[in-house]
């Protein structure tokens, strides 16, 4: 993976070139020189990265080339660096300090000077010896590398003829596209889409199979297009399948030959033709105008399978969409029986013993409920036949899986799951790999995501369009990833957007195997490892490095700064004792070329050390989830910080020299925070802000939100006085800045004066405003009217409203999740209208404590997926209404009286009273 690294160095040089000229006097000209090499290479390195699996030379090759775009990078920030301080000393009166800072400049001058020439002439070397592998220039960014052996294709290519026979858990789902299928009013295409290994070809083989299937249709064809597809190829075999009589008329035909034939049999006859694995959209582009686009004629059906989820919604963006879901731990076990134990004359049919039994249930537990997973793993166990066996192969589970031994079924999970990080383009594979520096099962924060993306430089500036910002960009390369179903992703239902994402077990494994052939990160663990350093110390550099502490780590936590080549540093501290951080204070310094570092979990922490001062190049600094309690003034030396993430736990100690960090663009503060002398904290002159959370009008001067020209995201607070309102709501309203949405926070003691109520009105009215929470009482809640169509999450506490407040608020098109808590209504009777909450998901009413009747209408709340219901203790019983509402899909009773929930259980075969009204909701908790 040369390829990535190249395109990211040419923009870090060409950004420093732009932007840092006066740094380059002695090295610019052998800089550019290098620039202007590595941008001819580069259109050779798609062409090599793609096929470097296929020679062991041509891989050595793509790793020298990496490391030596690396190593130009590393030169270049060590030299601007030396720049920055020797400029800093400029400044001192010391005269001694001063000589001191220039010779320092002269030599690192010289030692750069002579290492980027040494580099220039690798390179050289490097390029010279192309012609020896055979490689292209390739510049269509569009054309799909390939892997570049008949093996590797063949591994790809499914066949219909094979009828997987273990088939478990599923068979509703079959059946449904079966139906589907043979309704000749039901769509033309169907889709089943997913990740590798869910079983999407094995569901598509079963329907394919299915006896009614085969009594409806006439004709019948599967291909599979799989990644390296000709056109041709498979217009000629569907069109064989289809009418085998005209075979050999059919191998002389021409492309558009091919294309009229197809189309017409189609129309002709009731043909059913499977496309499995699809990989691109240009794939189906291609084969399009070979099926019928209308539901007229024969009733001729498409069922395809793909990876992307975005292929399936393309091909057909009515057509039926069907992903196959993970099989529970008892439908995983059931299978992994029926592969482990098959029909044997010696032994009873499936057969297992107790020990191997829990084993066997530990085993498919780390599956995760994937298909294939288990199959692999039961075609290991299936020659297994003691306990000790299953218990070796138990101990190994992850080496099995993921790498396996010999051919067959132990290599399907490594080859499927490789295949969809090959197919990436160049720029999606370092984002997917950055993915290896979290720990397992960790839901990673999307934005934060991002912006771990942007300070690395994995986003590339070319990538923007006109309106967007790079985040935007992030944004569209997690949704590629998770397209492709290599990432799976919450979004944000109020908001839009992704929430968090997080890796498949098994594609996380896939990620830490190809992070370590690319030398991309490495992972340190002290919570297994007693002396985990001892590798790190024998391999080559490393520049990524995530670290897991536990409360035992000493002084050997940090000799990883021995490695002085690091761009990134996760540290996950969970535990740990208080005194690592403080051995680190004295190597912190030492990483000149951080980018990004992560310190999470430092729960005894005191003072961040001040030697972080040190670290020029630090983009992103992120200190969520540990407990410091103070920062040092040297944080103003990070010139080129990017984002500042302070979201402690607890109270912080803030220096007021933020605002002097003229580059931050994402900054997150504490909840809880102040100043050294108790000042507001200053945050004008942050021109490229584009993210602020946690603003305080108690902490924060409102005033300086005006300066903040560039701000995309505003989440801010206000408590106890009203004061600061009318500014916050002026800097919303305003048309000329840039601002998205904002959400607000208010605690104060009332909206009941007339001023009040008029303030309250124009709050409402703010067009960017999509999140508003309130808490005190409100006099009067004002008409629908006067709230703006684009509030989607509102909250309301200690309200104390006496009228009914979902009469108006059920009016709002656009709100998507609402809060009444703890006697915001102090009525006794509450009404949901026919077409009230149109698109409301969310609904929680807790503390109600007067509420004693709630009606729903048949036609309210169409979308609602999620109720909660507490401590409202005089609710007589849930609203017959909610029997409409067939989108619910959780329901939680919490801290209600055992008459109310006794009516919605079914004990000994008598159902509760309420019971018919929710018996639909899946998920229903009674706590």
């Amino acid at each position: 993976m040369a390829e990535p690294v190249v395109s990211i160095t040419l923009e870090t040089i060409r950004n420093l070139l732009v932007e840092e000229v006066k740094f380059y006097c002695g090295v610019r000209s052998q800089v550019e020189q290098i620039q202007q090499q590595l941008q001819l290479m580069r259109s050779f390195l798609k062409d090599a990265d793609a096929n470097q699996d296929a020679d062991e030379r041509l891989s050595n090759w793509v790793a020298e080339v990496r490391e030596a775009a690396y190593d130009i990078e590393d030169n270049i920030l060590v030299f601007v660096a030396a720049k920055i301080a020797a400029g800093r000393c400029r400044n001192s009166r010391n005269l001694f300090k001063k000589i001191g800072c220039f010779l320092r400049e002269v030599i690192t001058t010289f030692k750069v000077g002579h290492q980027i020439s040494d580099i220039k002439n690798k390179i050289t070397s490097l390029t010279m010896s192309l012609q020896t592998f055979g490689i292209k220039p390739i510049n269509n960014q569009g054309e799909n590398p390939g892997f570049g052996d008949a093996r590797t294709r063949d591994l790809t290519r499914s066949y219909s003829h094979v009828v997987e026979e273990d088939f478990v858990g599923l068979q509703g789902d079959v059946e449904m596209l079966v139906a589907h299928l043979i309704d000749e009013q039901k769509d033309r295409v169907i889709s089943i889409y997913g990740m590798g290994g869910l079983g999407k070809t094995t569901i598509a083989r079963k329907v394919y199979s299915n006896r009614d299937v085969r009594r409806h249709f006439d004709g019948f064809a599967w291909t599979c297009v799989s990644r390296q597809w000709d056109k041709k190829d498979i217009l000629q075999g569907i069109l064989i399948k289809l009418i085998p009589e005209k075979r050999d008329e059919i191998l002389d035909m021409r492309d558009e030959e091919l294309v009229k034939g197809l189309h017409d049999v189609q129309l002709k006859k009731r043909c059913l033709v499977v496309l499995d694995d699809i990989w691109s959209i240009q794939a189906w582009d291609s084969l399009k105008p070979a099926f019928p686009n209308t539901r007229n004629g024969a009733g001729s059906k498409i069922l395809l399978t793909t990876r992307n989820r975005e292929v399936a919604s393309h091909v057909y963006p009515s057509g039926f969409r069907y992903e196959p879901r993970c099989l529970s731990i008892e439908e995983s076990l059931e299978l992994l029986r029926k592969k482990a134990f098959p029909r044997r004359q010696d032994i009873p049919e499936y057969a297992i013993e107790p020990e191997m039994e829990t084993l066997g249930k530990e085993m498919v537990a780390r599956c995760c409920g994937l298909p294939l997973a288990i199959l692999v793993l039961g075609g290991l166990l299936v020659t297994k036949h003691s306990v000790r066996d299953w218990q070796t192969v138990h101990e190994n589970i992850n080496w099995y899986l993921t790498r396996g031994r010999g051919h067959g079924q132990q290599q399907a999970v490594n080859d499927v799951f490789a295949f969809s990080y090959h197919d990436l383009p160049y720029q999606f594979k370092q984002c997917f790999l950055s993915l290896a520096n979290f720990p397992e099962d960790f839901e990673i924060e999307a934005e934060k995501l991002y912006q771990f993306w942007l300070a690395e430089g994995i986003i590339s500036q070319e990538e923007r369009a006109e309106e967007e910002t790079m985040m935007d960009v992030a944004e569209r390369y997690l949704a590629e990833l998770a397209q492709r179903c290599m990432v799976q992703v919450n979004v944000k239902e109020t908001a839009g957007g992704f929430k968090n994402c997080r890796l498949h077990d098994l594609m996380r494994d896939l990620c830490l195997s190809k992070a370590k052939d690319e030398n991309f990160t490495k992972a340190v663990d002290f919570r297994r490892d007693k002396r985990p350093m001892d590798s790190l110390s024998l391999s080559c550099r490393i520049r990524r490095i995530s670290i897991y502490l536990d409360s035992n780590v000493t002084q050997d936590a940090v000799t990883c700064s021995e490695n002085r080549h690091i761009r990134s540093a996760f540290f996950y501290a969970n535990d740990c004792k208080e005194d690592v951080l403080q051995q680190m204070r004295f190597h912190l310094s030492s990483f000149k070329l951080l980018r990004v570092l992560f310190l999470q979990g430092f729960q005894s922490a005191d003072e961040l050390p001040k030697s972080i001062g040190g670290l020029i190049h630090l983009k992103c600094l992120s200190l969520s989830y540990s407990q410091f309690k103070k920062l040092p003034a040297s944080l103003s030396k990070l010139v080129f910080l990017q984002t500042l993430d302070l979201e402690v736990d607890n109270s912080l100690q803030i220096p007021n020299i933020i605002w002097k960090m003229e580059r931050l663009r994402h900054l997150y503060l504490p909840k809880s925070f102040h100043t050294e002398d108790g000042s507001k904290l200053r945050l004008d002159g942050l021109s490229e802000l584009e993210t602020l959370v946690n603003f305080n009008t108690s902490l924060c001067d409102v005033k300086d939100l005006d300066t903040l020209t560039n701000l995309r995201k505003l989440r801010a607070s206000i408590k106890d006085k009203l004061d600061d309102l009318p500014n916050i709501l002026k800097y919303i309203s305003f048309t000329q800045n840039h601002l998205r949405r904002s959400s607000l926070y208010i605690s104060c003691p009332q909206f009941c004066s007339d001023a009040e109520l008029s303030l309250l009105r124009t709050l409402l009215g703010c067009h960017r405003l999509y999140k508003l929470s309130i808490e005190g009482r409100i006099g009067k809640l004002p008409e629908f009217y006067h709230f703006s169509s684009s509030i989607a999450n509102i909250a309301f506490k200690a309200s104390l409203l006496e009228e009914d407040p979902m009469a108006t608020l059920e009016k709002l098109p656009k709100l998507s999740s609402l809060t009444l808590y703890n006697s915001t209504f102090v009525g006794e009777e509450m009404a949901c209208s026919v077409k009230g909450f149109p698109r409301l998901l969310y609904l929680k009413l807790w503390g109600l404590s007067n509420l004693k009747s709630w009606r729903i209408d048949a036609g309210a709340m169409p979308k609602l997926s999620r109720l909660v219901v507490a401590r409202c203790e005089n609710l007589e019983m849930l609203p017959d209404g909610l029997k409409f509402i067939t989108t619910l899909q959780k329901l939680n009773i919490r801290w209600m009286s055992d008459d109310f929930k006794d009516r919605l259980r079914a004990v000994d075969g008598d159902e509760g009273d309420d019971l018919y009204k929710v018996r639909h909701v899946p998920d229903i908790k009674l706590d």
